[in-house]
């Protein structure tokens, strides 16, 4: 696979003289760089938006996806390549990205970590240790509402999308996190005030995750929070942005 080919770039950012740092983003389960679009357009002006494309999806269906989140940090950083290196970058991801981005923020400097959506690493995501089949793994993505019923009533559709969704979720229920050093990078946790997977008392131990500052943002809704509030995520991520160095 090709470095380039994991990462999407959907507007034109400012001259990088102007623009503190790259924003990579980082799709959840099942989900695509092109969640990351409306996004891209907020940031427009601020910063270069960056969105990880896994394998097994959209412009790469025809590629084995990845079942293994540590995996998944490994070629995202040799995508990002040594250029990318020096601590100019942020990274944010939702939900299973959460978990791709902090790995990857572990193994590369960042000026910052955005996480979304997703319980500490330590803790794991125990939502999904009990879906073992197809019927689990729809019946929770229902739940979560975030992905177009229409779509997951279509054989043919489900047909082209399972094995990415079989491969993303099996990612999340067999990450275990491994004690190491941990992201130097002030860490910023984003939540849905109603997302039942990511109570205060699961959320609260990313503090543990960082050698740097930790802050918690709350939004209303639930996991798929993003998705209504991109106007208000991206004035925080702007403002947080411009104090990065």
């Amino acid at each position: 696979m090709s470095p380039r080919s994991w990462l999407r770039s959907f507007h034109t950012g400012p001259d990088v003289a102007s623009r503190p740092v790259e924003l990579v983003c980082f799709p959840h389960a099942g989900g695509s760089a092109g969640y990351f679009v409306p996004l891209s357009a907020q940031l427009e002006g601020v910063t270069q938006v960056l969105a990880v494309q896994y394998p097994g999806r959209q412009d790469r269906w025809g590629e084995p996806a990845i079942d293994n989140i540590a995996e998944l940090a490994e070629h995202v950083v040799a995508a990002l390549g040594p250029a990318r290196s020096g601590g100019r970058l942020a990274l944010f991801g939702h939900s299973m990205g959460a978990l791709v981005a902090y790995e990857v923020a572990r193994r590369l400097p960042s000026a910052r970590l955005y996480v979304s959506g997703c319980p500490a690493p330590s803790r794991g995501v125990e939502a999904t240790k009990g879906i073992r089949d197809d019927a689990g793994l729809l019946a929770d993505l229902r739940r979560l509402n975030g992905t177009d019923a229409g779509l997951l009533a279509d054989p043919e559709m489900l047909e082209l999308i399972l094995p990415a969704l079989r491969a993303d979720y099996h990612a999340v229920r067999t990450y275990q996190w491994q004690p190491g050093p941990e992201p130097r990078c002030p860490v910023r946790v984003l939540t849905g005030s109603h997302d039942t997977r990511t109570p205060p008392h699961v959320m609260a131990d990313w503090k543990r995750h960082t050698t740097g500052p930790c802050h918690f943002d709350e939004f209303e809704g639930g996991h798929f929070y993003l998705t209504e509030h991109t106007g208000p995520v991206a004035d925080l991520l702007a403002a947080d942005l411009a104090q990065a160095v």
